[in-house]
């Protein structure tokens, strides 16, 4: 989850995805979500709503039609034509018995890890305060002014005040009555005139998006409930995309003028298809971006005229997916279009965008990620990736010249600052890795150089080996893997080894600071980021390559890089855990059914591990459009049968299995916590049946060495969602799942402990 105010859309829609890792951060909320991306219609319908009766209208994908269509009365609902799905009551009572089953195993198994897990709360609160005390919320330039949130707060200062206290309170949620609510979102009018600001519970994904009059004494002015993302077209017009059920497809325009009013601009039909709005960095034009994860189309709506219809770029074509900035008169377009498949970023003139119009500025280098990319009023800045190293590629559209740098070996992640004036003369960015708290960073375009922002910085750990390997997987191909280790550790082999995976959507690994990580470098851990097949650290063919009938390469490189790791003499199986979350799920899921000898425990946060269930029910409001992902089992009995032979939960067997933490959510709208408990009740029966197969005696939770029963435990969390929870709450898990492991890993050396004592 990245902080981006007037240019908040772009990074989100080049990964464009429906699972996200957690974002936990104690002061700084404010920040922007995840996509949850959608394909190609078969229709879409334009709702003529004018007062309180509606009709349908059928017409061509994504259509545009004259605002006389979209005439709505505030406060207007439009009717869904979606049927209600009549529970079971056996179903109901079957679930109801799961969870309270589950909660009381819980309750029964947590006071063994109460401790530990105390001890390593207060050692992560130590570490942020030692390393995050300094850093600052993130602030939005407006001229001499300076907006910034801190603690549900947004303040105002001038520029030259910002950092001596001199401050005026604008907006508190506290003062609302919505203290359990976080701010996600910050847009400021051209004129400052108004303020829009999305509020987020930490139980519910969905949003509220509330528009304060600013002055002498700042006052709310509208509420609109559900609202994912939103722009200030002008000083007085607001367009945003309305959230329902996890889907965006309607796009609305409300004026603050005299004549207030909202009026529907545009609705997508096809549940493939996620649609969200962005502003062009010199604020020329609003995007309106129908976006699936391999085809998109773009509206612009000329913020000179809002009112004017959105004129389309180019129609959505299968498989090219593109994205809009614009420059003096000519729109620059980063696309797939063309070979190879990857991002390139071309231009077009705004009055003639068609494709066959399109013409290349620069291409990227094979196995290159975009990460992000910021344009400016002379110059482009892309963020890349390549084999674990991060660049910087400065584009100058005045000399048509492009210059590459090479950033620090340490840093693993951007941060892009926050530039809302596109004619600044300096990028800011952040670079961080797991165990680096974030360095701030300037690229000045008069001088072309890099700058490192010193100034109550925190120093680089200096005691941390970070080591990029490549294990080769089954077919050949080299995966990367990033290492980080204490240099003053000794015997890597008997050290403990926490191993990281994702391996979907073409997300990257979360590889941003985070206390915990450095905590356990500290305690002599090893922690080892595999970045397989599935994700795009390595572009766009690098995610094709591991979903849907690919997915089993995700499989294969994981082994491999476990393999590999084990053979470098970094640790060995027995202390070995492996750590995934979401989506992260199927493959952590999968290796611990087909090679569960390769790690001693496992810790899962709201995993996927019941992918060919889930895939079949298409109510669910992400089944239709997960399909690019993971297939349609329903449409091709071949899709079915391959979902079948890797799905976790379709593969449990009676046999040794490493030990299992999860945590799951109650209020989880993406990962269906039925299939959690379904997975957790089967993979505790496999475990159990294999140990009364083997008809030997237990002694103390074990059969003999090297033959036990896994401890496999679900935390069922009543508080938090999917991608957020409460800085207590996560810090709360953290704990938990490191506690888990220690106990899991203390048990090793208390057998080889009872082994030597037995000899």
């Amino acid at each position: 989850m990245k902080v981006r105010t007037s240019c908040a859309g772009l990074r989100n829609l080049l990964q464009g995805l429906s699972f996200s890792d957690k974002y936990r951060s104690k002061h700084n909320r404010l920040q922007t979500i995840c996509l949850y991306s959608k394909i190609k219609p078969p229709k879409c319908r334009i709702l003529d709503c004018t007062w309180s009766t509606c009709t349908h209208r059928t017409v061509s994908p994504g259509s545009i039609l004259p605002w006389r269509f979209f005439t709505c009365k505030e406060g207007t609902k439009i009717p869904s034509k979606r049927k209600q799905n009549t529970s079971i009551t056996t179903s109901e009572l079957l679930y109801k018995n799961l969870l309270k089953s589950e909660q009381e195993n819980w309750n029964d198994t947590s006071a063994r890890y109460k401790a530990m897990t105390k001890r390593i709360k207060e050692k992560i609160e130590e570490l942020h305060n030692k390393y995050t005390f300094n850093l600052r919320s993130p602030r939005i330039r407006f001229g001499e002014n300076v907006y910034f949130e801190e603690n549900g707060c947004i303040f105002l200062s001038k520029a030259d005040d910002a950092d001596e206290g001199n401050v005026d309170i604008l907006f508190s949620t506290e003062d609302l009555g919505l203290s359990d609510a976080f701010i996600r979102q910050i847009r400021i009018s051209p004129d400052q005139r108004y303020m829009a600001i999305s509020l987020k519970s930490e139980n519910s994904e969905e949003t509220t998006c509330v528009i304060m009059k600013l002055g002498q004494f700042p006052v709310v002015e509208k509420v609109i409930p559900n609202v994912f993302s939103f722009e200030w077209a002008t000083n007085d017009v607001l367009y945003y995309t309305s959230q329902k059920n996890l889907k965006c497809q309607d796009v609305l325009m409300t004026a603050f003028t005299n004549q207030k009013h909202t009026k529907l601009v545009y609705t997508e039909q096809d549940a493939r298809f996620f649609v969200d709005i962005h502003l062009t960095k010199d604020r020329r034009f609003l995007t309106i971006n129908s976006n699936s994860k391999t085809t998109s189309e773009v509206w612009l709506v000329d913020c000179r005229n809002p009112f004017k219809l959105p004129a389309l770029v180019q129609a959505r074509t299968k498989g090219v997916i593109y994205h809009i900035e614009h420059r003096n008169d000519e729109l620059y377009i980063l696309t797939t279009y063309g070979e190879p498949a990857e991002y390139k970023l071309m231009k077009a003139p705004v009055a003639s965008s068609g494709i066959e119009n399109w013409q290349l500025v620069y291409a990227l280098e094979e196995k290159t990620k975009l990460v992000d990319l910021e344009m400016f009023s002379d110059h482009c800045i892309m963020f890349l990736k390549n084999a674990g190293q991060l660049y910087l590629n400065v584009i100058s559209f005045v000399s048509h010249s492009v210059q590459s740098i090479k950033l620090p070996t340490w840093a693993c992640e951007f941060e892009l600052e926050s530039h809302p004036e596109h004619t600044t003369s300096t990028c800011y960015f952040q670079l961080t890795s797991p165990v680096h708290p974030p360095k701030r960073f300037a690229y000045s375009f008069k001088q072309n150089n890099l700058i490192e922002q010193a100034v109550q910085e925190v120093p680089i750990i200096t005691n941390c080996h970070t080591t990029r390997l490549l294990a080769k997987s089954k077919d050949e191909t080299l995966v990367p893997i990033t290492v980080f280790h204490n240099m003053n550790s000794k015997e890597l082999h008997r050290k403990p080894l926490l191993v990281h995976v994702y391996g979907a959507y073409g997300i990257d690994l979360n590889m941003s600071f985070k206390e915990e990580k450095l905590m356990l470098i500290e305690e002599g851990w090893i922690l080892a980021y595999c970045h397989v097949r599935g994700g795009g650290e390595l572009g766009l063919r690098w995610h094709r390559d591991g979903c849907q009938h690919n997915k089993l390469n995700g499989l294969h490189d994981l082994r491999a890089c476990i393999r590999l790791l084990h053979q470098r003499g970094l640790s060995q199986p027995k202390y070995t855990a492996l750590a995934a979350a979401s989506a992260g799920g199927v493959l952590a899921g999968a290796l611990c059914n087909t090679d569960p000898e390769l790690i001693r425990a496992i810790v899962l946060q709201a995993p996927f591990v019941d992918v060919l269930n889930t895939m079949r029910k298409t109510h669910l409001p992400l089944t239709i459009e997960e399909q690019e992902e993971w297939g349609n089992p329903l449409a091709d009995e071949k899709c079915m049968k391959f979902i079948k032979s890797y799905c976790p939960y379709q593969n449990i067997k009676p046999q040794p299995y490493p030990s299992v933490f999860i945590t799951a959510y109650e209020n989880d709208q993406r990962v269906p916590l039925t299939g959690i408990l379904r997975y957790v009740q089967k993979l505790r029966k496999a475990a159990l049946d294999y140990a009364s197969r083997t008809s030997q005696k237990v002694i103390a939770s074990f059969i003999v060495p090297g033959n036990r029963i896994p401890n496999i435990i679900l935390d069922i969390q009543a508080s938090g969602s999917h991608c957020d929870s409460s800085w207590e709450d996560s810090l709360n898990e953290v704990a938990r799942h490191l506690a888990f492991l220690n106990k899991e890993l203390e048990e090793v050396c208390h057998l080889q402990h009872h082994e030597k004592s037995c000899k």
